[in-house]
């Protein structure tokens, strides 16, 4: 800006006879901002980095509030521990008090006490990182991450997912059995996890497929396959699982009384009536009778779908202990689970968390270098403590905004 001086001319008008003078116009430039250099800088950065999370977080809200309902994860389904995010919420918001009081500290030009608010904002940054990896490798170790061409989540229980499961079985099986002795025998643990490997196999995931192959209304054949991904992972209270679990114990062991009473009638089929005749040189002959072909079939089907009958009751009740299902109850085994809206929900909360934690950890290298360099802070370094402040102010109300959408909604 420019502020306008009047100066008066010596020299009289006198071409005017007048003795009016003349005034001369004095320019002064002002800044135009009362900003420094490093400021103005950083906050042309800021807005740049405004309308980048600000296009993630909308694009978030557009899916997250779009989603139909009961298609999205709850914070259960994804294992959020809701007070875990208020305390890295709590702790973040406390760094933003303490890297204020260091500025304070500078502008009064007590070194010391600015130099200590100024570490314990570094120490607070580092605990928020701490607990953001603690809740990462919790996902990792549930199998919660965006992976390509797809991780252990399934958007929905179909054939798919339960060929999926029985994959992982297999391989599971495989690697097992690789681990055998020069004797060809296995330890004591690993004969249990084979044992457990094969049992699910054929109890859990190979019945749901068979079950799904017979029932021929395609609601019925949801059934099954629902149950099979309700047993591998569920966050319900184990009464409720354990009700689904008892209903069909009931059935099976009604439908095992049925099988057995046809088994009994097809044996009296396949007895023959007249008993065999011996010539005159001892020989004997074959009944006079012989089996029908498709009553014998029939029977060979019934006694294969009573031992399938049997094998499921025997490992019903071992599944109604399991609280959370088998990837809870089998911390060795991690089996592909269900959860709607599953890989997009890890593939947005990882994107969206991750470039908040490199935006902090980018704050606390620059807390660091003063902190190593063994800087003085005084009233001359009050510019780089506020400037590192607004960024860290920045970066607090990202995630005032990030805690809520994902953490309680």
């Amino acid at each position: 800006m420019a502020d306008i001086k009047h100066a008066g001319d010596p020299h009289a008008d006198h071409e005017h006879g007048s003795s009016a003078h003349h005034g001369h116009l004095k320019l002064e430039y002002q800044p135009a901002l009362p900003l420094n250099n490093g400021k103005l800088f950083l906050w042309l950065f800021l807005s740049t980095e405004i309308m980048f999370f600000a296009a993630l977080i909308g694009t978030y809200i557009v899916v997250r509030f779009g989603a139909p309902s009961g298609t999205w994860p709850t914070p259960e389904d994804v294992h959020l521990v809701e007070w875990i995010g208020a305390l890295n919420t709590f702790v973040l918001i406390c760094s933003s008090v303490t890297i204020v009081l260091s500025l304070e500290a500078c502008k009064a030009n007590q070194p010391a006490k600015a130099r200590g608010w100024f570490a314990l904002t570094f120490l607070l940054g580092s605990v928020f990182l701490g607990i953001k990896a603690y809740e990462y490798f919790s996902k990792f170790d549930h199998g919660i991450f965006p992976a390509k061409p797809r991780s252990l989540i399934h958007e929905k229980p179909d054939i798919y997912f339960a060929s999926h499961v029985d994959q992982h079985l297999r391989e599971q099986a495989a690697a097992i059995d690789s681990r055998r002795g020069e004797n060809g025998q296995l330890s004591v643990e690993d004969q249990e996890q084979f044992d457990t490997v094969n049992n699910l196999r054929d109890n859990v995931v190979a019945w749901a497929q068979r079950e799904a192959a017979r029932a021929s209304d395609p609601a019925l054949a949801a059934a099954p396959l629902n149950l099979l991904a309700l047993t591998i992972q569920h966050h319900h209270h184990h009464d409720d699982i354990s009700a689904l679990f008892d209903r069909e114990a009931e059935e099976l062991e009604t439908d095992l009384t049925r099988v057995e009473m046809e088994i009994r009638e097809l044996d009296a089929q396949l007895t023959p009536n007249k008993p065999p005749t011996t010539d005159q040189s001892g020989a004997q002959d074959e009944p006079s009778e012989t089996p029908d072909p498709a009553v014998a079939e029939r029977k060979l089907e019934l006694e294969n779908r009573r031992s399938q009958i049997q094998g499921r009751l025997k490992i019903l009740p071992e599944l109604k202990v399991m609280e959370h299902g088998i990837n809870e109850h089998f911390d060795w085994l991690m089996l592909p689970f269900v959860i709607p809206s599953g890989n997009m929900w890890a593939n947005t909360y990882f994107l969206l968390t991750g470039f908040h934690a490199i935006h902090v950890l980018v704050g606390l290298i620059f807390f660091a270098f003063p902190l190593v360099g063994g800087a003085v802070f005084n009233a001359a370094k009050a510019n780089f403590v506020e400037n590192i402040g607004l960024y860290w102010h920045f970066v607090d109300l990202v995630w005032i905004f990030l805690f809520p959408l994902l953490y309680l909604f």
